[in-house]
């Protein structure tokens, strides 16, 4: 069996870069501008329509929340120019060493949506797995997650989707709208073609993604690759 390289060399893909890559593969991605200067934030802002979101790009950063490196409901560019400062200065404050790159100006998903979170790992016995599970922070908290092996076919991802404890919330429950299981399906195989195209990619993790009455949408993005 071949031995994986050491984790140090996996590198994390800087979130702009995350982004642009799994919109390229078809997937639904929030609607976002990398500003490297508060004036570039401020024009993000009223090229995309506020209220928006500013999220710290800093490439050895794993959990921007961490660190308070995520502003949320900006509704001016003016507002969106100052959280980029805000945001470079807490950086600088809490980890000098880490290198700011700039900030990610995204319009603010729409209300009404539920979190859940789409990923794959790569196992070094079993090859690519998929997750798919109830999103946001409290994740690992709930625990509430479900994977399968590629290939996956679109009937093996809904019946991955039904298989949480919190299925129901996806199905509608107690007033709630269903959430768009054929959209998630679809991510869900989106992903698994990517493991299989790119075996140089050994994480994804899409935390969180809104599920919608209607379609969903990527809003933060990690991945890992291999050089």
């Amino acid at each position: 069996m071949t031995t994986p390289p050491p984790a140090s060399r996996n590198r994390l893909l800087p979130e702009p870069e995350a982004l642009q890559f799994l919109e390229g593969a078809g997937l639904s991605v929030i609607p976002h501008r990398l500003a490297r200067t508060p004036e570039e934030a401020a024009a993000a802002a009223r090229d995309l329509g506020c209220p928006v979101v500013a999220k710290i790009v800093a490439h050895a950063l794993a959990h921007k929340s961490d660190i308070g490196g995520v502003i949320l409901n900006l509704s001016t560019p003016e507002e969106a120019a100052a959280a980029f400062t805000t945001l470079h200065n807490r950086l600088v404050a809490r980890l000098a060493s880490v290198r700011f790159h700039g900030a990610i100006i995204a319009k603010m998903a729409a209300a009404g949506g539920l979190e859940v979170i789409l990923g794959m790992v790569r196992d070094p016995q079993f090859g690519p797995t998929l997750m798919f599970g109830l999103g946001g922070v409290f994740v690992e908290v709930y625990n509430d997650v479900v994977f399968r092996l590629p290939p996956l076919t679109l009937a093996d991802a809904r019946a991955m989707l039904t298989e949480v404890k919190a299925a129901r919330l996806l199905t509608g429950y107690r007033g709630h709208p269903a959430r768009d299981l054929e959209s998630l399906a679809a991510g869900a195989c989106a992903l698994a073609r990517l493991a299989a195209d790119h075996p140089e990619i050994q994480e994804i993790d899409l935390n969180p993604v809104i599920a919608y009455e209607r379609g969903c949408v990527i809003v933060d993005a990690k991945i890992l690759v291999r050089p």
